[in-house]
């Protein structure tokens, strides 16, 4: 089985500055040690700022969230300080602030199997990556749970997880998918046949059942290890997870007549690695995750346009 090989530079150094991603065996990114320009230079603010909620900030590593379409529940990921041990937690937003996070009703019963959780815009699918199919534990695949109705009285109520079938699996691991209005699939994929030691992916359902995998393609695939991205909701703002042979970060690209074309890189830390990138509805701000000291690792927000829309990340009384 290919899996995503982790550079020299992802290898664990100190607790407060993990590799960025030892998903399967050992996933995990790098990228730049120079800090390149913003997209938007002058307008937005220059670096990120701590976005730690009370009740959701811990001295792990919180990454990759996710909304609800009504900013009332919040799906993230937490792993140790090693960025091991990874699982999906899940945090209501009550008159005290955030609920403390627990497993949702569709998570595995241990550790280190799932990671990834996304809230589709309607709120019906979670789709989130697992190894619970892998008596190994390794193999990372696509799933999605539905919203039950009827007689469900909670909004932790889920149908049993359904994994995707091949091509949007494959023999390598998936991470971080991302549904789309139209129904396609973005993630990354360590798999056979791209252009790098992994790449970016959109798969689209045939009418008549199944699905088409195609490569994202240059520039935003490439020799370099890309394994994560996050798309805007008009299909336009792209942010890629990229290893360029340092440490992972955040690049940025914009669909211009058809065709990707690279905008920057995201100011952010260089001496650590950003993973989990989550943009606003409008597209104009953004949420990742990166290393923060003694704290481990912390969601960070950061703005890409000029005056962004301060309701989000959502606010929860008591809790920002």
């Amino acid at each position: 089985m290919r899996r995503f090989r982790p550079p020299r530079s992802l290898r664990p150094a100190a607790a407060s500055d993990s590799p960025a991603r030892w998903l399967p065996m050992a996933i995990l990114a790098a990228a730049c040690a120079s800090v390149c320009a913003l997209a938007y230079p002058r307008s937005p603010a220059a670096m990120p700022q701590r976005w730690a909620p009370a009740g959701i900030a811990s001295d792990q590593y919180e990454s990759s969230p996710t909304f609800s379409p009504d900013g009332r529940e919040l799906y993230f990921m937490r792993s140790d300080r090693d960025f091991a041990q990874w699982r999906i937690l899940h945090s209501r937003c009550t008159d005290a602030g955030w609920s403390p996070p627990a497993p949702p009703a569709f998570a595995a019963a241990r550790p280190g199997l799932d990671a990834d959780p996304f809230v589709s815009a309607d709120g019906k699918r979670v789709y989130f990556v697992s190894a619970r199919h892998d008596p190994k534990g390794e193999d990372l695949d696509i799933y999605y749970v539905e919203r039950e109705t009827g007689d469900c009285k909670t909004d932790d109520c889920w149908s049993a997880p359904v994994r995707l079938p091949t091509p949007v699996n494959s023999p390598a691991s998936e991470l971080l998918p991302r549904a789309l209005a139209d129904g396609r699939l973005l993630f990354g994929s360590a798999r056979a046949g791209g252009l790098g030691q992994g790449d970016l992916y959109l798969a689209a359902p045939r009418p008549g059942g199944g699905w088409r995998v195609r490569n994202i393609g240059a520039p935003v695939s490439s020799a370099a290890n890309e394994y994560e991205a996050e798309i805007s909701r008009d299909g336009r703002e792209l942010i890629a997870v990229t290893d360029r042979g340092d440490r992972s970060h955040l690049y940025r690209y914009r669909l211009e007549n058809g065709r990707w074309r690279a905008r920057g890189r995201i100011a952010a830390r260089a001496d650590a690695f950003q993973v989990g990138p989550l943009l606003s509805p409008r597209g104009d701000r953004l949420l990742f995750a990166q290393a923060d000291g003694e704290r481990s690792g912390e969601f960070f927000l950061i703005d890409l346009k000029p005056d962004p829309d301060p309701r989000w990340p959502p606010h929860c009384a008591g809790a920002d």
